[in-house]
């Protein structure tokens, strides 16, 4: 198996989620100026800590200090499990070139922590900016939850030591993208604390919502030509389980990904989406207006009885696409969306 090493350079900078940011806070001077590398949690776990993934295993002989990450969700698992990345993936299909999602700019500014670099991204994640991984001067990436081939990995490992997502790309959950996270930073039983809060907010609003109890859902992506599902492998669809909804049969036995995490099906098959209620993804309302008068769109039996929570705006799409450690409970994210579900479900 291979293997791959990171050696410390410093301390890292620390924050979590609303109960874990106050107790850091404890005992700080407020006009104490932080920069990205600072530490305020403690390590909870001893070095060398080893990360298994797709392309081998990672050792990580010390505490890093310059974390970078790529992809989706490490940023807001490394911050809510203690560290403030220096440079993150550009988010540029959801807020644009030089913008930070709203949730991670609100964590960095909440802490008085400088903003990270942002790792340029043509919007897919398949273009690695190498050079500017380079620049960064990373002694760890964060990369669980992407798309980087293996080659990719190789040319990254040779950079800083690079942990990888475990099986397939884009496929990671997002218990497993914070556990990978907090784990090689050595604050495993902060991660852990992430995932109880997590689990015991989802738990809260099935308990609130009984009616989402044993309901097949589907998650679609509408396309002009084709209508995307995703799979029960992504992310943003089995989050639904733990609120309490079933994944619509139909949504396996439709699948052509071959363990993908969406596969595309014709506008021609779109009344074979047997479910509950669907959730579907528009870039702005327009769009979403269109949708629920499409005759098309209408084959859906789900969309055509109205049980459709549309999820408007990139930033919210994001938010849910899938959820990450820092944006179940931003307002427009997972909250909204139960909103949405609960005035979608039959009755």
């Amino acid at each position: 198996m291979r293997t791959t090493r990171a050696f410390r350079r410093g301390t890292a900078l620390v924050a979590g989620l609303a109960a874990t940011l106050a107790l850091a806070a404890c005992g700080q001077d407020d006009g104490d100026e932080k920069k990205a590398g600072a530490t305020t949690l403690e390590v909870t776990d001893q070095f060398p800590i080893t990360i298994e993934h797709a392309f081998g295993e990672t050792v990580i002989e010390e505490e890093p200090q310059r974390v970078a990450t790529w992809g989706w969700g490490a940023t807001e698992a490394a911050i809510a499990s203690g560290v403030y990345p220096v440079a993150v993936a550009e988010q540029l299909w959801t807020v644009g070139k030089g913008n930070l999602l709203p949730w991670v700019e609100e964590a960095y500014d909440a802490e008085g922590v400088d903003h990270p670099t942002l790792l340029p991204d043509d919007g897919t994640g398949s273009t690695v900016p190498y050079d500017e991984f380079i620049a960064a001067k990373p002694d760890l990436i964060l990369a669980p939850y992407s798309g980087i081939t293996e080659e990719q990995f190789d040319q990254l490992n040779d950079i800083a030591p690079t942990v990888a997502y475990p099986e397939a790309p884009w496929t990671t959950t997002w218990q497993d993208t914070i556990k990978i996270a907090a784990s090689a930073l050595g604050r495993s039983s902060h991660g852990q604390t992430i995932l109880d809060d997590i689990d015991a907010y989802l738990a809260d609003e099935a308990e609130k919502h009984p009616e989402f109890a044993g309901k097949t859902i589907a998650a679609l992506y509408p396309g002009p030509n084709t209508i995307s599902p995703y799979t029960e492998l992504d992310p943003r669809l089995a989050v639904m389980t733990k609120l309490g909804f079933e994944i619509a049969p139909s949504v396996a036995a439709l699948d052509t990904s071959d363990g993908g995490f969406y596969y595309e099906l014709s506008w021609e098959e779109a009344d074979k989406i047997d479910a509950d209620v669907v959730i579907t993804y528009f870039d702005d309302q327009t769009l979403a207006d269109a949708f629920s008068k499409d005759q098309k769109a209408l084959a859906v039996p789900a969309v055509k009885g109205g049980h459709n929570a549309q999820v408007v705006g990139r930033e919210k799409i994001s938010a849910v696409s899938p959820p990450t450690a820092l944006s179940f409970q931003w307002s427009g994210g997972m909250p909204e969306l139960i909103e949405l579900l609960a005035a979608a479900v039959p009755q």
